[in-house]
């Protein structure tokens, strides 16, 4: 069995062939500017979510060859003796700045900027992408539903329709944009998300009867529990549940059917039978068009597995990595150039960048402003240091970040929530240096 304990090896091969020819070439200790950005939102987005910056940092501090990974390396020649010996003393020393998670984001925006050497930067790249792309296309996912679910708490449970790792990640940005909590215990203990959770089919399904099922399930868990009343028949579940919790029992969990017409007929009968209070949880494939569907209907949490933990139809931000300056020389003091490539269809912008977004009168953003020097009067600064010189200087909170998301979004045009199909909320502006 492997255990991975270092973040070295998350990476694509080209990135130590990359660093085997800079070392070649003189080129590895060229002080370099890299940014994380995306060229366009998933079709019909209005707007991004950072998420996954906390977990980067982690990483890149993490970022250690060890000996076993050398060896690898060595026997599979991949890279020389000297790029062998030039990892072996790796530690990331450059700097990293970008925007707080739960900051939204456009087109263009530099999400994250990465500098020092060009080899100690490169190397970073796979595993940049890889976390800020799987975790921001969740937490985008994740924000369009809470803002579907207008204040009704909505669950993460997609633990099983993904990589273990992954359902993991997939609930901490889940509660970044708001979700209430998650059925994925690593998340509660790993970052502090709160935890819930009751029975499925099979509990139901291994007892002699429903009655049986309930009985046990009551005395285990209380009164307060969710009992699932679609293993056979609802109404005849739901006449179990009031009678053998009461009219104090919790909740009731639909999982199947039509949930429109479902949750209308049960809060019927739960009203009927005196268990006014008891409330109604709703799951089964949803995404966020399915729970503004529900919106007219008497549910009061969504349950939300498989659409969350794949994006819901974008399982990636398309975040990619480009180098944007470059020193003339590996002499420190060397001034840097912008570089920029010109590919048909993938074009990238030279320079360093800084950004700002402007805020009307009324407190509502009109702009995403992209600048080649810093300007504060240009709007609400965007960019913030991350890592000084390899140290980390802020890390980042979730509960913060919680807050942030819920400030970023207010501030953003209503349209922005919108599920209809439509542009970024706000353009992207890049104004003409002095």
């Amino acid at each position: 069995m492997v255990t991975i304990s270092t973040s070295a090896l998350l990476t694509d091969h080209y990135e130590l062939t990359m660093l085997q020819g800079a070392l070649r070439s003189g080129a590895a200790d060229r002080r370099s500017v890299f940014e994380v950005f995306t060229r366009r939102l998933p079709e019909g987005r209005r707007y991004g979510v950072v998420a996954g910056t906390g977990r980067v940092i982690e990483a890149v501090a993490e970022f250690r060859f060890t000996g076993d990974q050398l060896e690898f390396l060595e026997r599979t020649a991949v890279v020389d003796r000297p790029t062998l010996d030039w990892l072996a003393d790796y530690r990331f020393r450059g700097s990293i700045s970008g925007y707080r998670e739960g900051e939204c984001y456009f087109p263009g925006s530099p999400i994250l900027t990465v500098e020092g050497g060009f080899a100690e930067c490169v190397l970073l790249e796979t595993i940049v992408l890889s976390i800020l792309n799987h975790d921001s296309a969740i937490a985008a996912a994740a924000s369009r539903m809470v803002s579907a679910a207008a204040g009704r708490p909505c669950i993460e449970m997609g633990s099983r329709r993904t990589h273990e790792e992954a359902a993991v990640a997939g609930a901490r940005a889940a509660y970044l944009s708001g979700f209430a909590s998650t059925s994925n215990l690593e998340a509660g203990f790993r970052y502090g998300v709160p935890t819930v959770g009751t029975a499925a089919h099979a509990f139901t399904l291994v007892h002699d009867s429903e009655r049986d099922a309930f009985q046990t399930q009551v005395a285990t868990l209380g009164k307060g529990t969710t009992l699932l009343v679609d293993t056979y028949d609802v109404a005849e579940a739901v006449r179990l549940a009031v009678e053998v919790a009461g009219p104090d029992l919790g909740a009731v969990r639909l999982d199947s059917g039509d949930l429109l017409w479902m949750a209308h007929r049960v809060r019927r009968q739960l009203d009927e039978l005196g268990a006014q209070d008891t409330k109604i949880v709703v799951t089964s494939d949803l995404d966020e068009y399915a729970i503004a569907a529900l919106a007219v209907a008497p549910v009061d949490a969504y349950g939300v597995g498989t659409q969350l933990v794949t994006g819901s139809g974008a399982p990636t931000s398309s975040m990619v990595y480009k180098l944007v300056a470059r020193a003339e020389s590996a002499d420190p003091k060397a001034p840097l150039l912008p570089v920029a490539k010109r590919s048909t269809g993938k074009p990238s912008l030279g320079g360093r960048k800084w950004a700002y977004r402007r805020i009307d009168a009324d407190g509502v953003a009109t702009e995403e402003i992209i600048a080649t020097r810093p300007d504060p009067a240009l709007g609400r600064p965007l960019i913030t240091p991350l890592v000084v010189d390899g140290d980390v200087v802020e890390r980042q909170n979730l509960a913060e970040g919680r807050r942030l998301h819920q400030d970023s979004l207010a501030q953003l045009p209503l349209s922005a929530t919108q599920l209809s199909r439509g542009d970024a909320v706000i353009p992207t502006v890049y104004p003409k240096a002095d």
